[in-house]
């Protein structure tokens, strides 16, 4: 993580200006590069083909800035998912398997994908950049880093990229993500769907989507809020939508074929 926030001071000059279609597309790969470096991915390149040619059929007509969507699954059980600038998508393995059917996984792509139309994760890059800043000039100057005190403290101030997006943020990127699986064909129910199964797990197991309640606040009242968007759609167009498919039900037993999951550090 460490490499991650010296990528970002790099960068520093960004904060408190405008940042261009350009400079999110390179601050967008960079990052990337650093995060796929520092976590385990899934490499079954089945599952690699399915949840890209998913995501690329909701982004394509999502984003019209022809930005080229990347999407990967992250091997790990915690329930997450996270967006980072310039379309780079990571889903865990944990959330598909909680999935019961496409129009779930579809609607979480959508969401993360709305993060990245409106830009909230570079806002949350600039906003953040600072904070990480100190701590990175701190491990360079001092040998303040060599303590665990320090490690956590970097942990905490790298996880800060991923910070907890503001409700305003969430229904934005909601209303998004019903937009956009809508326009993919698919049915838009699978977005309250999921927000019910994280919420009744969130009952049973909170352990199992503390990561998620971390970054992405939800209440019962997105699942009110999305479900009365849903119902201002015209019902003829609805019953045209799909909500699930044997290659996705292929798909996801596929992931729940894999070897387990390395344990979290």
């Amino acid at each position: 993580m460490k490499n991650v926030l010296l990528g970002f001071a790099a960068v520093v000059t960004l904060t408190g200006c405008g940042v261009s279609a350009q400079q999110e597309l390179e601050m967008g790969a960079q990052t990337a590069q650093e995060i796929n470096s520092q976590i385990p991915l899934v490499r079954d390149a089945e599952i690699n083909r399915y949840v890209n040619v998913l995501g690329d059929s909701i982004a394509r007509l999502a984003d019209n800035r022809g930005i080229d969507y990347t999407f990967y699954v992250v091997d790990a059980m915690e329930v997450n998912a996270f967006a980072v600038p310039g379309g780079y998508i990571y889903v865990n393995r944990g959330l598909i398997t909680r999935t019961t059917n496409l129009s779930q996984l579809a609607g979480v792509l959508g969401h993360e994908i709305g993060h990245v139309v409106r830009r909230h994760s570079v806002q949350q890059m600039q906003q953040m950049q600072q904070a990480q800043i100190g701590v990175t000039l701190a491990c360079v100057l001092t040998s303040v880093c060599n303590s665990g005190v320090a490690e956590t403290a970097i942990n905490v101030a790298g996880g800060a990229v991923f910070a907890k997006f503001s409700r305003d943020d969430e229904r934005e990127a909601d209303q998004e993500a019903i937009t956009n699986v809508v326009r993919a064909g698919i049915h838009p129910d699978g977005i309250p769907q999921m927000f019910e199964i994280l919420l009744a797990e969130r009952t049973r197991n909170p352990g199992g989507v503390d990561s998620w309640f971390a970054t992405h606040p939800l209440e019962e009242e997105r699942v009110e809020r999305t479900r009365a968007a849903i119902a201002q759609i015209n019902p003829a167009v609805l019953r045209t939508l799909t909500r699930d498919s044997q290659n996705y039900q292929n798909f996801k037993r596929r992931v729940l074929q894999l070897p387990p999951a390395p344990r979290t550090r």
